[in-house]
């Protein structure tokens, strides 16, 4: 049966970024948007996973304060233009769109007033949270709203194949002389594995980042680099892909995910211990200690385990903070180490570094467009400049909303039908050997070991020249096996995976300097802000 459908927007992903966009359109009842997620259920996003919180402005805080923390996180390659967007726009999106019109209910003092929390590489407290559950608070609500939006269709189980771009795709041979053009998207239907022609107006973006693709990793499954890998393969711009942010803290127990534990903690007084109980991190920033940038603790942490030989160091909120106030800001964090053993109140976690965010992207300008017609991005798949090479901490969701918003905004001031069916080709099957499950895991599994180690936290030229030769043998047989068999959600997804892995790596091998969140160990040159690069000489 065929289910083509046409559309004034498609939305590919459903985390903060695409919820956003969505929900701004819906305010025309007139404007009909179709979000698709590969997931089963939309919350199951990056924005879902997200425990931390979100930047909003604090008491003693200023938007000048803000972008000048934003810029010094991001060591020098952060867009000044969208750090004052971000800076201007962003806390007023917080009360109106998502404490007003969603009805999140953020943590708040005993008088009512919103509590704001301190992390890592702010000056002043301005980051608000739901306790531990920011993220998954934030998108049930939007959720909830567009639940009551009858022009909003959400799919889920639906998985983008690819961009519909003209004149790649066109059945009209003039269109090569027409500028580059999004116009929708094919569409793997995951019940039936039928792949429809999704037609829309206007195409954005919102797919998340590609932590999937390294060993170890915060991200959920579907994190593997998808909306990345379909704008490279259609021509759209892509920079700043050696920038990849890893969280220092996650769980680093045998046989367990690396689950997140929350920036917020260290915010909260918690210190970085070796397994023999010795704080560390003066040796690597005598300043900020625990709070130091991302990119600095979690390398800490890494050549700590390095030159010790540890398997994992320790995170100690128990000596920190009484036990009732661990329980009550952090309920997640008790709930998801309960599983595995452990209690916060009462003994210091096991951690390691994991990928965390993508700093980078598909290139955007200050309403979300890329340089594609149609086709926009929003959210940690685009690069606004924001983060330049290094994120600061809790602004991931907070650009989601600016993005969000401003994409929806220029969207619905253009708004227009999308072309028909008869200037769209149907998608060719090719072939219909089913993939095997298991080669297909052992070949993400190979990816995920060989980004670890040759493009992770600390990398050389010859690690990443490895890389790359591995990757590009890896793409060829991809591709191959990708023409000829019946397409499916793991074949896309590894399809997308080795794509995002190969831009990664050829971009940190053509990147000769240290800076942020890429290090490398062989570089003469550094960002001079880089405490532990002074420090390895």
């Amino acid at each position: 049966m065929n289910t083509d459908l046409r559309t004034h927007t498609l939305i590919i992903g459903c985390g903060i970024a695409g919820a956003t966009t969505a929900l701004r359109l819906s305010d025309d009842p007139n404007h009909h948007i179709t979000i698709i997620t590969r997931a089963r259920e939309a919350i199951d996003s990056n924005t879902g996973w997200s425990q931390g919180g979100i930047v909003t402005r604090g008491l003693d805080d200023s938007p000048a304060l803000l972008v000048e923390d934003i810029l010094r996180a991001g060591a020098g390659l952060s867009s000044p233009r969208a750090a004052q967007i971000l800076a201007d726009e962003g806390p007023g999106l917080v009360n109106d769109v998502l404490i007003d019109r969603c009805g999140v209910k953020f943590d708040a003092e005993p008088d009512g007033d919103l509590k704001f929390g301190l992390e890592a590489a702010h000056s002043t407290r301005r980051i608000v949270h739901v306790g531990d559950k920011t993220g998954e608070a934030i998108i049930n609500h939007l959720l909830d709203t567009l639940a009551l939006r009858p022009n909003v269709h959400l799919l889920t189980n639906h998985t983008a194949v690819d961009i519909i771009t003209f004149p790649h795709h066109s059945l009209d041979p003039l269109d090569a002389y027409e500028p580059m053009t999004c116009h929708g998207a094919y569409v793997l239907d995951r019940k039936t594995g039928e792949i429809i022609r999704v037609l829309s107006a206007h195409t954005v973006l919102a797919t998340g980042g590609l932590g999937q693709i390294y060993r170890n990793t915060s991200n959920p499954r579907g994190a593997r680099g998808d909306g990345l890998a379909m704008a490279w393969r259609a021509g759209a711009r892509v920079v700043n892909a050696e920038y990849v942010q890893f969280h220092p803290t996650t769980l680093s127990v045998r046989g367990a995910p690396n689950l997140l534990i929350s920036e917020a903690v260290r915010g909260e007084g918690a210190a970085l211990l070796t397994p023999n109980g010795e704080p560390f991190m003066e040796k690597y920033d005598p300043v900020w200690k625990e709070l130091a940038p991302r990119d600095v603790v979690a390398r800490a942490i890494h050549m700590e385990m390095l030159e010790q030989g540890y398997e994992n160091v320790l995170l100690d909120i128990a000596s920190k903070r009484p036990a009732s106030y661990i329980r009550e800001r952090f309920p997640q964090l008790i709930e998801t180490t309960a599983r595995y053993g452990i209690d916060p109140t009462t003994q210091p976690i096991p951690v390691v570094p994991a990928a965390h965010y993508f700093c980078g992207g598909v290139l955007v300008d200050d309403w979300g467009r890329t340089n594609f017609a149609n086709l926009y991005a929003v959210g940690e798949v685009s690069c606004t400049g924001l983060h330049g090479a290094n994120r600061l901490a809790s602004t991931s969701l907070l650009e989601g909303l600016v993005w969000g918003d401003r994409a929806a905004r220029d969207i619905a001031a253009n708004r227009r039908d999308a072309v028909t069916f008869d200037r769209v080709p149907a998608w060719e099957y090719r072939g219909n050997l089913d993939p095997d499950p298991a080669l297909l895991e052992g070949d993400f599994s190979a990816l995920k070991t060989l980004m670890w180690h040759y493009v992770g936290l600390v990398r050389t030229q010859e690690r990443l020249a490895r890389a790359d030769r591995e990757l590009r043998h890896q793409i060829h047989e991809i591709e191959s096996f990708y023409r000829s068999a019946r397409l499916n959600d793991q074949l896309i997804g590894l399809r997308n995976a080795i794509q995002s892995a190969r831009i990664v790596a050829f971009a940190a091998y053509r990147n000769p300097t240290s800076r942020g969140t890429h290090y490398r160990a062989d570089s003469h040159e550094s960002n001079a802000g880089d405490v532990l690069l002074r420090r390895q000489g």
